[in-house]
């Protein structure tokens, strides 16, 4: 991972599954299960060419590798130090991915022939920007965020993903970060309504809101300043409140959050006891909250109330392999996935009705650089 004020750990379409020598063939001990299967996406991240990484989920709770597909672009080989660089859609028929070595950003049709999760590439298109690292898709407007080079500033910019699976960009989308210099960018996400999108800068201490017209089209941003040090990861509640983590202060703040520009923190850093949190998620009810701590090894949990308030519920929800980084839920969050990346490995955990962990399944062997996590 990049450091950002704290060091951190850190063109032809393929329409065929490509199986990476280096990437062996999990081994995979599971204890209990869920209801019914589903699939977990990673990503290669690989300068050679970046491969989306694709897990099966059996109805007994194994996770099994299926394949790597190609994306069409090329990786970093090194940690992007972001959250979001895969999206899903809400359909669940599109699975969108970074590709931050190329500056490109590709689609790729999501199938279960025989019942076996399946990727088809239909589209890879410029990012608008240099290196993107995070993107987030909201009724077919999908947004993606270049965190910028020496000679390039950062920025947003938004396209239209047709139901053929074609990007498209929107006129007048592109917006611009806080400052032109480097802003260590590292989230951007719609809120529920797709009313709002949100972007943590870690190097600027800074959260940008944009406001978002019915046409899909970004304004003007306005920046405010992170309740903690380094915003990183974030999440929304369903309704509407902003959880951010803050890897510096080790702790995790929530704001209010208005298409109108209104702005106001709800739970000023409440600490997790732990170090260099960076991921987040909430639950689909709203309920709880979870981060992943890179330097700790560990996840921690939070309640989250109604109004959007955060009390720390345990400090050490889970024990992790090494170094996790990005969160994904699934089931109707009922399961939550750990990308460890120190370890090569995805990790599957059950979620209970008051929030607690208990340990599923371990799936590896990931690539070093590997990056990003949805899961359906």
């Amino acid at each position: 991972m990049k450091a950002w004020g704290i060091a951190m750990v850190g063109a032809a379409l393929a329409l065929i599954v490509i199986a990476s020598p280096s990437f062996a063939a999990p081994v995979s001990t599971s204890t209990a299960g869920p209801a019914g299967p589903g699939a977990v996406f990673t990503m290669t991240n690989s300068p050679l060419g970046n491969e989306i990484v694709v897990f099966e989920r059996s109805s007994g709770g194994a996770l099994s590798w299926v394949g790597n597909f190609s994306t069409g672009g090329t990786g970093t080989g090194a940690s992007l130090a972001d959250q979001g660089s895969l999206a899903l859609s809400s359909d669940g028929q599109w699975l969108l991915a970074v590709d931050a070595g190329s500056s490109q950003i590709s689609v790729l049709r999501i199938s279960a022939p025989g019942g076996v999760p399946s990727l088809t590439l239909t589209d890879v298109v410029a990012s608008g920007g240099i290196l993107p690292v995070s993107l987030t898709i909201h009724d077919g407007v999908v947004y993606v965020l270049n965190d910028g080079s020496a000679t390039s500033p950062g920025n947003i910019a938004g396209f239209s993903l047709s139901a053929h699976g074609i990007l498209s960009p929107l006129a007048g989308s592109t917006e611009s970060l806080s400052t032109s210099g480097a802003t260590g960018a590292a989230q951007i996400s719609f809120n529920p309504a797709g009313t709002v999108l949100a972007i943590t800068e870690k190097a600027t201490n800074l959260i940008d809101v944009f406001s978002v017209s019915h046409r899909g089209i970004a304004r003007a941003g306005s920046f405010h300043a992170s309740a903690g040090s380094t915003p990183y990861g974030f999440a929304f509640t369903p309704h509407g409140q902003l959880a951010v983590s803050e890897a510096a202060s080790g702790s995790l703040s929530s704001y209010r959050v208005h298409s109108n520009g209104y702005f106001a923190v709800i739970s000023n850093s409440v600490s997790d006891f732990e170090t260099a949190p960076c991921w987040v998620v909430v639950t689909p009810n709203g309920a709880y909250a979870y981060t992943t701590n890179a330097d700790s090894n560990s996840i921690s949990s939070y309640a989250v109330s109604g109004g959007g308030r955060l009390v720390l519920l345990q400090s050490v929800a889970a024990s992790t392999g090494a170094t996790p980084t990005d969160l994904a839920l699934a089931d109707g969050g009922h399961l939550l996935f750990v990308h460890d990346a120190g370890s090569g490995n995805v990790e599957e955990f059950s979620v209970a009705a008051n929030g607690t962990l208990a340990w599923i399944d371990s799936a590896g062997s990931l690539p070093a650089g590997d990056e990003g996590l949805v899961a359906s």
